[in-house]
């Protein structure tokens, strides 16, 4: 952990109330470098300062806890040129020592000015990606989406990868100064106690109660879904495989779109069309966007999670990392690259990405041997605890210093 206690500056285009899991893994990583003693401050769009009470710019966000809190400063509508300049001059203002640019591309509406943010600010800067995912930029741009992502890790102070694949990416442009591979954590933290854990604390009237909440009855077997679907996530999979399963449900927690994306909404499109080809429409309930207590409920309504991602499993997936957060039995897609801490049968269950009959044939496994969804859950609660939010904000405030240090 650091020692050196630092004026932070996270700059994110997305935070709660927005909903993206970019949003979340800002706010977990705020109070918990907050939780360290750092000084942290929270650079985001004006649209969050709805959500505060008071809605002013510099209001702590005090979370649902007594937490140590960042502040956060709503200052800008659109990630154009003038935001840059407001950037600059809040950290000045502030005196920060660094700012942590959370780049996801469509976090920030897929448009050029971000990628030069390092440049502008006028003071050390990391940036953490979330995805090496090209932005828009404009029609035809062609390689320059590229290059501003190339032009983004290689202006900056220090990058944070969350993933092997962007490590591997990255690590062969000497141009990056310094590079650190830094795993997220669940976007969203377990408010309850899990009742399938080892410890169970919480009756079984309770579930009960949750599952009644969506007209979940007690005798069928549940399947969730945690986060957005979009292509790579593997939405037609999902409903495909439900349709070999009569009588189960799917429950899919959280937003439908959330609010960066916009190639979400026709995607979900295209799903309730499939939903209604395949006759599972009746089959398929949605809980809409839940705040972090009612998320945690509804996981524990299911009896087995299914996230079958068509590019693999990835320690970069805050949704992935929920479920083994709150102790579900998961079955989710082989990774791209070896990820030697998921053990098929030992704290996941793995299958072929884009392979409905092999995900029906899993849910069907899991749903029917009670042993085995108990032996999945407690080995998800053990590999969770390597990703808990102060182990995160402990190596992220290393780095930082590290970066720092080599400014000097």
């Amino acid at each position: 952990m650091s020692v050196k206690l630092l004026k932070i500056g996270i700059v994110t285009g997305e935070y709660p109330p927005m909903q993206g899991g970019v949003g979340d893994f800002s706010r977990e990583l705020a109070l918990a470098l907050a939780a360290l003693g750092h000084d942290v401050h929270v650079i985001t769009h004006v649209s969050v300062g709805a959500g505060l009470v008071p809605a002013l710019a510099g209001t702590p966000d005090t979370g649902l806890s007594a937490r140590p809190a960042p502040t956060i400063h709503p200052i800008t509508r659109s990630w154009n040129l003038q935001s840059l300049i407001s950037i600059r001059r809040l950290a000045r203002a502030l005196s920060l020592d660094l700012i942590n640019i959370q780049y996801q591309a469509a976090a920030y509406g897929m448009t050029p000015p971000i990628h030069f943010l390092p440049t502008a600010a006028g003071l050390p800067s990391v940036v953490t990606f979330h995805d090496l995912r090209v932005p828009y930029l404009f029609p035809k741009a062609g390689r320059l989406r590229r290059e501003a992502v190339t032009y983004l890790a290689r202006s900056a102070s220090g990058v944070i990868v969350t993933n092997p694949e962007d490590r591997l990416a990255l690590e062969r442009d000497p141009r990056v100064r310094a590079l650190a591979e830094i795993p997220i954590g669940s976007n969203i933290a377990p408010k309850i106690p899990n009742p399938k854990s080892q410890n169970p604390k919480i009756p079984k009237s309770q579930i009960e109660t949750y599952r009644r909440k969506y007209g979940l009855g007690s005798g069928e077997v549940v399947v969730g879904y945690f986060g957005f679907l979009n292509a790579s996530k593997g939405g037609e999979t999902l409903f495909r495989a439900l349709a070999q399963l009569p009588n189960y449900q799917l429950l899919l927690i959280g937003g439908r779109t959330g609010a960066s994306d916009p190639t979400n909404t026709a995607y979900a499109a295209e799903l309730d069309a499939l939903a209604i080809q395949l006759g599972i429409a009746n089959r398929v309930i949605r809980t809409g966007y839940l705040p972090p207590d009612e998320t945690t409920q509804a996981f524990l309504a299911c009896d087995l999670m299914a996230m079958p991602y068509v590019d693999g499993a990835s320690f970069r997936r805050g949704t992935f990392m929920a479920c083994l957060a709150h102790g579900l039995p998961t079955i989710t897609t082989r990774p791209a690259m070896p990820l030697p801490q998921l053990k098929d049968g030992e704290n996941v269950r793995l299958v072929p990405p884009e392979d409905p009959a092999a995900l029906a044939a899993a849910m069907r496994e899991l749903a029917a041997d009670p042993a085995l969804r108990a032996k999945l859950s407690a080995g998800a609660l053990e590999l969770a605890e390597q990703f808990t939010w102060d182990k995160i904000a402990a190596q992220t405030a290393a780095f930082f210093e590290k970066v720092l240090n080599h400014q000097a």
